[in-house]
């Protein structure tokens, strides 16, 4: 064997393929709306002489606009390269005991991919069958922390307030971390009990709402001590993770609220209408509050089993340039993710569907 005895061997996460070319791609979950003007503009004035300095390591001024913005102190505030660079950080930081972790058996692919690359225990907990969270399953529970994607991803449910606020308040001594990637789009934030709970860090991304997935910036916001241990951690492995191009965009993007607010209604608007679309197609969803929709179908063709058809529509649509997400996985084989994209986009994508399926 030699050296290969001693590497640690994982399975990694499979991210969303990046077709080159012109296509429509409503596979990863991006925006189709450009980003902020005042994205372009801040990156347009920035100074190139200056890209031959490492970047602020304290991403002071990228804080300080996060943390006014959602009214907290910028010493609650911590940022990535992505919210992947986030969670990671959160993962290395909080879950170093020998209880389980738990997250849901249906959620983002990436929460074991960490737990196993850290070596740190972990549990799954089985999502009821419309795919909401059985909240006792986190109450009493001994642990090593929770992490939930509210909306979850990829079947786009979001829970109720008072669900995650108890599971909060059920695990005092446990860190639950609130994944928000999608909230913008729908559901209730939890930002609220920041306030009174020492034991909750909630993440966000710029990759869905402010149209920045080609930037890489996340963020969490939690007490000031948490954030202070997640900072100890990250100038422990990379002082600079943020470069001074992404930390002005960000900076610029987190400002516009006035445009923010634009492209997600857009989003939203155009999400109501392709769920009308699906239902009349016969597709069955939950009642999506992210920028995609996670449906499966009966199947049309005699003897068609529904992840037969999701696998054959998802080929064809690909053969004529339309990507969508197929997780070729148990229980959610059935199913095709679909990216909401421009107007124009979906009518693409219901003209070649109702071909598929004719």
């Amino acid at each position: 064997m030699g050296y290969e005895d001693k590497v640690r061997r994982v399975i990694p996460y499979t991210p969303g393929e990046q077709p080159r070319g012109k296509v429509i791609k409503l596979n990863t979950n991006e925006c189709p709306y450009p980003p902020s003007p005042k994205v372009t503009e801040a990156i347009r004035n920035l100074e190139i002489s200056d890209l031959r300095k490492y970047p602020d390591p304290l991403c002071s001024a990228l804080n300080s606009a996060i943390a006014e913005h959602y009214g907290v102190n910028e010493d609650q505030v911590f940022t990535g390269v992505g919210s992947d660079d986030v969670l990671s950080m959160i993962f290395l930081t909080f879950f170093n005991g020998s209880d389980p972790v738990l997250f849901p058996n249906i959620t983002y692919s990436f929460y074991d991919v960490w737990a196993s690359v850290y070596g740190i225990p972990y549990k799954t907990v089985a999502l009821r069958e419309d795919f909401t969270l059985d909240p006792t399953e986190y109450l009493n529970t001994v642990n090593g922390g929770i992490v939930l994607a509210n909306p979850n991803a990829p079947t786009g449910i979001a829970e109720e307030y008072s669900v995650i606020r108890d599971i909060i308040e059920a695990n005092p001594d446990s860190m639950v971390v609130v994944d928000e990637a999608y909230i913008d789009f729908g559901g209730e934030t939890v930002l609220p009990l920041l306030k009174d709970h020492e034991n909750l860090i909630i993440v966000r991304t710029m990759s869905k709402s402010r149209a920045l997935a080609g930037i890489r910036a996340g963020y969490a916001i939690a007490n000031s001590r948490a954030i202070k241990y997640l900072n100890d951690v990250k100038y422990s492995v990379n002082s600079y993770t943020m470069n001074t191009a992404a930390l002005v965009a960000a900076k610029a993007a987190i400002e516009d609220e006035a445009y923010f607010k634009e492209i997600t209604e857009k989003i939203i608007k155009t999400r109501e209408e392709t769920k009308k679309e699906l239902r009349e197609l016969k597709f069955l969803f939950g009642d999506s509050k992210t920028n995609f929709v996670f449906a499966r179908h009966e199947g049309v063709r005699p003897g068609e089993s529904s992840a037969d058809f999701a696998r054959r529509i998802f080929e064809g649509l690909k053969e004529r340039g339309i990507f969508v997400r197929y997780f070729n996985k148990p229980i959610i084989n059935e199913y095709l993710r679909i990216t909401i994209g421009t107007e124009e986009e979906m009518k693409a994508l219901f003209a070649v569907l109702k071909e598929l399926m004719a």
